[in-house]
């Protein structure tokens, strides 16, 4: 038999896809492409022209979102103060060096704050990854899926066992 805190984190969690379109509001993002990687511990997004300078005496990070080519570019330049270095280990499993910022990812109308590296992701298909840090904050995966969030298509995993 399960523990009853159990049961109530089973309803509260959010099935999504392999891929899910999400926003990013604090980087002014809107339906940007995310792939759902249970495999990766940690989120990234696409970064480029990533630089620390000093603003007003203190360390501050640059750097621009996605590529020029990317329908949703914009040309600015996002200037976090809040952000940390960490060592992370990528599919390759090489590891680097990476900046981390933490920021809010909406999907099915909430907001989630999670770490994000920057990294450069030109050459793969999806500008943001998201992993397994942020897919316990209440969501469960099914890889035969894919925009959830999107089409409108919440379910919970109550509904998914009513559904049987």
């Amino acid at each position: 038999m399960m523990a009853q805190s159990s049961k109530k984190n089973d309803k509260e969690k959010l099935l999504i896809g392999r891929k899910e379109d999400i926003d990013l509001p604090d980087l002014k993002l809107k339906g940007v492409d995310a792939k759902i990687d249970t495999g990766a511990y940690s989120s990234s997004i696409h970064c480029h022209h990533i630089r620390l300078v000093k603003q007003d005496g203190k360390q501050v990070l640059k750097f621009k979102v996605l590529d020029p080519e990317h329908e949703s570019y914009q040309r600015k330049t996002f200037i976090f103060k809040a952000f940390k270095k960490t060592k992370v280990k990528s599919s390759n499993g090489k590891s680097e060096n990476r900046f981390l910022i933490t920021t809010s990812v909406r999907i099915f109308g909430k907001s989630f704050r999670t770490e994000f590296t920057l990294s450069d992701r030109s050459d793969m298909k999806f500008p943001v990854l998201l992993g397994r840090k942020f897919i316990r904050q209440g969501f469960i995966v099914d890889v035969n899926k894919y925009d959830l969030a999107s089409k409108g298509k919440k379910y919970t995993i109550k509904q998914i066992k009513d559904d049987k």
